[in-house]
């Protein structure tokens, strides 16, 4: 017996947000039956409408439920699934797009980058990760953005401008809060000296300068960005200390350590990589997603095609 979907009150909300924009989002691994699942929950729920695409032979079943598809569409194609799906997308026949389940993050993005391609005055494609946490500083459980967990290497300060941008963007759509960003680093404003630090520094600079309205903060440690205690004693006087939500990591090694501790150690729920900055909402999946996760990728989609239609 399958075991039961530990829907969060934030993933809950996803899946109600979503429902009231009846987006149509694709799925071009219909041959896997965690997609499959997760396309006939998201049909029967209305969260989204649910398009698989593939070989109409290759569709995977459902045991024990022959008519389980009846709700879910299928676009039948012999080439590539994935070209497909997102041919649909450039063509607005679809709102979003999910893949990943099978195929390589790196496949996923490439194939982004090429049939769908950047918003205008966006220069590199980005991530991010939504990381659901206990409460930590009293007020109960949060949703903090941990950005970039999965694309980009070495970001210099202007690119780590743009992809805390992005995530600022991601954020509001998906999360709907008030974004408060830190710059995260080994130093908390001055404490220590490098160039990794004078980077994140410019990038907070140049952040500023592209989202003057956004409280922003930083260079920072974690704890100093995090955790109010701390914060009164390291950064007093910071915009954001001890209170931040959205968490700027200085290189892709960085980023995707502290999320997978978090996720390991601490027992978050994390959701993503949520890709940043293409002209329509195309996600990827880790291939040890579960039907549960593609389901709210799917929702965190929907959220994110604010120019469908």
């Amino acid at each position: 017996m399958a075991r039961p979907w530990a829907h969060s009150t934030f993933t809950r909300d996803l899946e109600t947000r979503a429902r009231t924009l009846l987006r149509t989002v694709a799925f071009p691994e219909a041959d896997d039956p965690r997609v499959v699942e997760a396309a006939v929950h998201l049909a029967r729920r209305a969260a989204v409408r649910p398009v698989l695409v593939g070989p109409r032979d290759g569709v995977a079943g459902l045991p024990g439920e022959p008519h389980a598809l009846d709700r879910v569409n299928l676009v039948a194609t012999s080439s590539d699934p994935l070209d497909a799906a997102l041919a649909l997308l450039s063509e607005g026949a679809v709102d979003g797009v999910v893949a990943g389940a099978v195929r390589t993050s790196a496949e996923v993005i490439r194939a982004g980058l090429n049939r769908v391609g950047l918003r205008a005055g966006v220069r590199l494609l980005s991530s991010c990760f939504f990381m659901e946490v206990d409460d930590f500083r009293g007020n109960g459980s949060e949703i903090l953005t941990f950005t970039d967990g999965g694309v980009v290497p070495d970001p210099g300060a202007g690119a780590l401008a743009g992809i805390a941008r992005e995530a600022v963007r991601v954020r509001k759509l998906v999360v709907g809060d008030e974004p408060r960003v830190a710059f995260l680093s080994y130093s908390t404003l001055g404490s220590a000296r490098g160039r990794s630090v004078e980077r994140v520094r410019e990038a907070l600079d140049r952040f500023r300068e592209l989202c003057p309205g956004v409280p922003s903060g930083g260079e920072l440690q974690a704890d100093a960005a995090l955790v109010p205690s701390v914060a009164r004693v390291k950064a007093p006087d910071d915009a954001v200390a001890g209170n931040a939500n959205v968490l700027v990591f200085p290189s892709l090694d960085a980023a995707n350590i502290a999320y997978k501790l978090v996720q390991r150690l601490a027992g978050a729920r994390a959701l993503g990589p949520v890709l940043q900055g293409l002209r329509a909402p195309l996600n990827d999946l880790s291939r040890g997603a579960t039907a549960e996760d593609i389901t709210h990728m799917a929702a965190i989609t929907a959220l994110m095609a604010v120019d469908a239609g």
